[in-house]
């Protein structure tokens, strides 16, 4: 028999409030933890995406990132959702 695990991958949201991402962040992982508890093997989680970033249909206009750009003089700007991330226990 083959080992199984889930690794959750390319997880986020697109607003422009960070409140909003966050709080989705914070809803995601209390799911992610819950899965562990009930005994399914979890090995990662990786939010979409670090910066904001191109979209083909939609250009720079979605804001997933928890990173956001200057495009002019490609300055980055971490978000209060990079924070909240990474301080998740």
């Amino acid at each position: 028999m083959s080992a199984r695990l889930v690794i959750v991958t390319e997880n986020g949201i697109a607003v422009s409030d960070d409140s909003r991402r966050i709080a989705f962040i914070e809803e995601a992982l209390n799911g992610v933890q819950r899965c562990i508890q009930d005994g399914l093997p979890v090995k990662g989680y990786f939010h979409w995406s670090l910066i904001d970033n191109f979209e083909w249909q939609k250009g720079y206009s979605m804001t997933f990132g928890l990173i956001s750009v200057d495009r002019t003089t490609q300055t980055r700007y971490p978000k209060e959702s990079l924070a909240y991330l990474g301080s998740w226990r």
